[in-house]
């Protein structure tokens, strides 16, 4: 299993524990990236796609291969990034273990997460595959319908399920403020559960805002899978509709 390491985020001071996703290679091998102990996370303030991701061999078949840095989203809204042990990579590999998921506290018989399966993140590479991580998140929620929108040009929006609107930022920017005023107005004239998903995290007075509207916030790093980073989004994940049987 890949081994969880202590860090303190940067932008907050917020202590956590992190244990890096493992992804099976080509070949079958679970593979994990080694986390550098005692090394210093920093703040993802612009994105790079050439630096968000590692090359890595895989001890048993020695295949090469491009695997996503490792990165956590904070409560306060930041994305950080974990350096990784350069001289452990040839030799790293882990046990297959499934994802975090994302679920709610509480009694496990009471929970929906208890009746979900397992969430399979999209690896995340492009734009389109942040939108496509964020529908399979929506759709492992349990929201029905969700689809691409066809309008987001014109409102924002760039998912719409039934009861659901979303939006993505894909950039290297942290999202900004009229964006999640834009969607929490789009939520009140569609009469619709909302969320925003961004990779780069949320600007200080945006996160601010989302608190005080109820608007839902969610952060993804390159492996595909959202962390909620607000107490709306927490809510959203406890009260999601159960998955139809």
């Amino acid at each position: 299993m890949a081994e969880s390491v202590p860090v303190r985020c940067p932008a907050c001071r917020r202590p956590h524990t992190y244990t890096a996703p493992v992804f099976p290679c080509a070949c079958g091998t679970p593979l994990a990236l080694p986390l550098l102990r005692g090394g210093v996370p920093v703040q993802v303030r612009h994105r790079s796609w050439d630096d968000s991701w590692v090359g890595m061999r895989c001890p048993d078949c020695g295949r090469n291969d491009q695997w996503p840095q490792p990165e956590y989203g904070c409560e306060c809204g930041a994305v950080i990034r974990l350096p990784v042990d350069t001289r452990a990579l040839p030799e790293a590999a882990g046990t297959a273990a499934p994802l975090p998921a994302t679920a709610a506290e509480g009694d496990p018989e009471e929970s929906p997460a208890a009746v979900r399966p397992p969430f399979n993140p999209v690896t995340i590479r492009t734009a389109r595959d942040a939108l496509t991580a964020a529908a399979q998140y929506l759709k492992w929620l349990g929201y029905a319908g969700v689809r691409i929108a066809s309008e987001r040009a014109a409102n924002g929006i760039d998912l719409r399920g039934d009861g659901m609107v979303a939006q993505i930022d894909p950039t290297t920017q942290p999202t900004r403020l009229r964006d999640i005023e834009c969607l929490w107005l789009n939520c009140l004239n569609e009469d619709s559960t909302g969320a925003f998903f961004s990779l780069a995290g949320y600007a200080h007075d945006a996160r601010m805002r989302a608190d005080q509207l109820g608007v839902p916030l969610f952060v993804m790093d390159l492996t595909g899978t959202p962390q909620p980073v607000n107490d709306a989004a927490d809510s959203l994940i406890r009260t999601h509709p159960r998955p139809r049987s």
